[in-house]
Order: C-alpha cells, then structure tokens, then sequence
C-alpha cells in the first residue's frame, strides 16, 4: 500500500515540477485562482449577493459551504493525506537520486492535511449550486428547447473550466496531489446534489442552528480527543509545515483544522441569528424586500460592510483568543448581510418615500 502511494505522490510531484517549469509566467494567474476559490469569497461576496436575488438559493450556498467544509475536515483527519510541499522532502522514494525542485509560494504552506482538497471541493460544492439554481430559474421560463440545450452546455462547461483551473492551481502550488484535487471535486459535487433534496433548511428554526452548530462542533472536537487518546496526533501536519516550509511567515494560523472549523461555524450560526431576528423580518420579509431598488441597495451596502469586516485579522499570538474572534467575526457576516443591512436600508427607503408623498 505505502509503495503504490509513493507512485502516485511521485507522479504528482512530476505533474508540479511540469506545470512550474513549463508555465512559470503563470504565478499570478495560479494564485489568483486559488484566492478566489476560497470558502471565505462564498461567504463575503457570493452569500450577499445571491441571498438578495434569491435567498432560496443563498441559504443553500451557505449550508453546501459549511457542511462540505466539515466533512472536508474528518475526511482529511481519517485520511492523512500528505502534502507535497513537505512529502518531497521527507520521502525515501527518491533514496540517493535528487528529488525534483519543487518551488513554494505564499499559499502552498497550508497547515492540514492534504486529502481532499478542500479548495476543490468548496468550489465544486458552490459552482455546482450555483449552476443549478440558473438553470433551474431558467428553465422555469418558457423557452424554446435549443435555448436551454445551449444555456446547459455553457453554464456546464464554464463550471468544469472553473474545477479545472482550480485543480491545476492547487498542484501548480505544491499545496495538493493531483488525486486529491479530484477527490475533492466529486465530494463537493455530491454535498451539493444532496442538499438539493434537502428542504428543511429554508425555514429552519434558530433552535436548529444552534443544535446543528453544537453538533458538527462536539463531534469533531469528540473525534479529535478520542484518537488523541488512542495516540493519533492530528494535529501532525502542523509540524511539518513549520519545518518544511520555505518562509515560516506563511504558515498561518488560520489555515489549522480548528481554525477552519470555527470560522465555519460562525457562519452558520449567525445566519441562524439573522434568519429569526425581528430586523430581518421587518426588512426582508416585507413589502419593501420585494422591491428590486432595495435589494440592490442591500447587496451594494452588504458588500461593502462585509468588506470592513474581512479587513479585521484576529491576533495569532493568543490561540484561543484567535479561535474566539474567528468564530464572532464569521457569525457577524450573516448578521450584517440578511438582518441588519437591509433593515438599515428599509428604514432609508421609507424615510425617502415619506419625504417624496
């Protein structure tokens, strides 16, 4: 078994060492790409943006993000995928032969496990969601059949280009093996077909929220303690990403299991918070959050609060104290977003349209 991982780790250091040395003036691209497969894009930029269109559809982006995420981490602490940042250095494949020269960038020193790729399977999980709201909003229009024949091809095919060059940007970066990418496209496809058939999300409770929350957190910190009691570290990776990494400035904090998980967390909870509130209800759920002036003036401001907000980085100094602020700072997204930016709004319109009578 260990020997048919070593061929497939050495074939995908292979495929880094040829997309480095073949497309070296594609840096830039490469990890732009990886930025903007990020879950943190869904939570501040697509989230506002589709919750105001569709909230349908935004709820269910959210959920896909958080629950694929989640099961991204206890996929990754069962399997113990490596990295190859760090397996070129440690491996005994290569014996008294030169290893190939792979090169490391600001993003390749991730601190977790590497399989699945959660960059993959984020992206997938929210393209996909993406990709079959349009279509399903299109296809609720009467079209000729050729229009949606060709409305299909081309949202499906700009989704796979999406997949591919996320897959290829995570192994340009010496982050993921070209197997774990794929794995983590097909997981994040299946997260969002199954929470396709899922309902109850859309009028959940807040009771719900916070049960759900409690329960992906106890059972990944239950999981954690109880293989640290059978003598599995997994918070292995973390070490060899201190001693493996080129610039120990790019190993951050934030890119830990835990910090993942909190920051995940947060999100649902505070859209839990925001979704029962009475400033949601007044605004969103009234006359006013019908009207396509208050939605665009709620996605505008959403955009740019949440931007204020992704510009506050807890300290990494303090842990506990990181994990804390991540979790409030990730809670707060939502609330600003569905509660209290379009109740602000509401109350602007209506001042306006009491001045106009």
């Amino acid at each position: 078994m260990e020997a048919s991982m070593d061929i497939l780790h050495h074939s995908g250091i292979q495929a880094t060492h040829y997309l480095q040395a073949s497309y070296p003036g594609s840096q830039d691209w490469f990890l732009f790409i990886s930025f903007a497969a990020d879950l943190r894009n869904t939570f501040f930029v697509l989230f506002p943006i589709w919750f105001h269109l569709c909230q349908a559809v935004g709820i269910r982006l959210i959920w896909v993000a958080v629950i694929g995420d989640w099961l991204n981490l206890v996929f990754k602490w069962i399997l113990f995928g490596q990295r190859p940042y760090w397996w070129v250095h440690e491996t005994g494949f290569y014996h008294n032969s030169s290893a190939p020269a792979i090169q490391q960038f600001p993003v390749t020193c991730e601190t977790g496990p590497g399989s699945p790729s959660g960059h993959a399977m984020g992206s997938a999980g929210v393209y996909y969601v993406m990709v079959t709201a349009i279509l399903s909003i299109i296809l609720g229009n009467k079209q000729p059949l050729w229009k949606h024949r060709l409305l299909q091809a081309v949202l499906w095919a700009a989704f796979w280009a999406v997949q591919v060059c996320v897959c290829l940007s995570r192994v340009f970066l010496a982050a993921h093996f070209p197997h774990q990418v794929i794995a983590g496209v097909f997981s994040g496809m299946l997260v969002a077909e199954s929470f396709h058939h899922v309902h109850s999300i859309y009028n959940a409770s807040l009771r719900k929220y916070v049960g759900t929350t409690l329960f992906l957190f106890s059972f990944a910190l239950g999981f954690y303690l109880l293989l640290k009691m059978l003598g599995v570290d997994l918070l292995w990776t973390l070490e060899k990403a201190k001693r493996w990494c080129d610039n120990p400035e790019w190993v951050h904090l934030d890119t830990t299991p835990f910090a993942g998980l909190l920051r995940n967390l947060g999100v649902l909870f505070g859209l839990g918070l925001a979704l029962n509130s009475p400033m949601y209800m007044e605004s969103c759920k009234g006359k006013e959050g019908q009207r396509l002036p208050f939605r665009l003036g709620c996605i505008g401001a959403s955009l740019v609060i949440l931007h204020l907000f992704d510009s506050f980085k807890p300290p990494a100094k303090m842990e506990m104290l990181f994990y804390l602020l991540s979790f409030c700072k990730s809670a707060a997204v939502p609330l600003a977003a569905v509660a209290l930016v379009p109740y602000c709004v509401s109350q602007l319109l209506s001042k306006q349209n009491k001045k106009t009578v």
